[in-house]
């Protein structure tokens, strides 16, 4: 079966060209020009990965994030804006994104962009159900329970998880998670990391101010404590 993405942008010479060339890679492309048709597509969870521009009429791609993963769509999001600034990337991953691209881009970046999504969306585990502490993380069907009750992660968010509790105790470097949950080929910094850190403080910790399991080691990393 053909790999699926849903292209939302509304600069109509860059989604025919970007969807041509998507096509032509073998992807199978749906397309939508503003982000109520956007967020409308978007909750098909049949799809592989989300191709979203950030300025879009009706709803912004930002909004369109933010409302997919409070529903519950934890397909891969790639944001696409001529934003470059570092808040503006922060504040897309806030949104809950699991990459960001910024305009003008070559073909081949955005490719590679797609393919490391794809990549961690599918990648195989070892094992079945790793138990740590309150979570129970099912490593096939990308499940995590806290206490019996089931998180709502995104790909990104999940991976980084597991990397943690797989090596639980050791100090990883922001480098190696990036490399490791990001892939050799993803050119954002290190803040990346710290970000989705963040967001799994805040779904597994009692005090994400005060973490218990996720624990920062100045200057290095994080380690994981069950």
């Amino acid at each position: 079966m053909p790999t699926r993405v849903l292209l939302v942008e509304d600069d109509s010479t860059l989604l025919q060209t970007l969807s041509y060339n998507l096509e032509n890679e073998g992807y199978k492309v749906t397309t939508a020009s503003d982000g109520q048709e956007g967020l409308a597509l978007g909750r098909n969870k049949k799809l592989d990965v989300i191709l979203l521009d950030v300025m879009l009429p009706e709803l912004d791609g930002l909004s369109v994030c933010r409302i997919l993963r409070r529903e519950g769509v934890d397909t891969p999001i790639i944001l696409l804006t001529a934003r470059s600034g570092e808040m503006d990337k922060i504040v897309g991953l806030d949104s809950g994104a699991d990459d960001y691209i910024t305009k003008p881009f070559s073909l081949g970046e955005l490719l590679a962009r797609v393919r490391a999504a794809l990549r961690h969306k599918r990648s195989p585990s070892a094992g079945n159900v790793v138990e740590v502490g309150d979570l129970s993380i099912d490593l096939v069907a990308r499940h995590v329970l806290r206490n019996g009750v089931p998180l709502s992660l995104s790909h990104k968010e999940f991976d980084l998880l597991v990397e943690l509790a797989q090596n639980r105790g050791a100090v990883l470097s922001r480098d190696l998670l990036l490399t490791k949950v990001w892939g050799y080929d993803y050119t954002g910094g290190t803040r990346t990391v710290d970000v989705h850190i963040r967001w799994l403080r805040e779904k597994i910790e009692d005090d994400p101010s005060h973490p218990k399991h996720i624990l920062t080691i100045r200057g290095i990393g994080y380690r994981f404590e069950a």
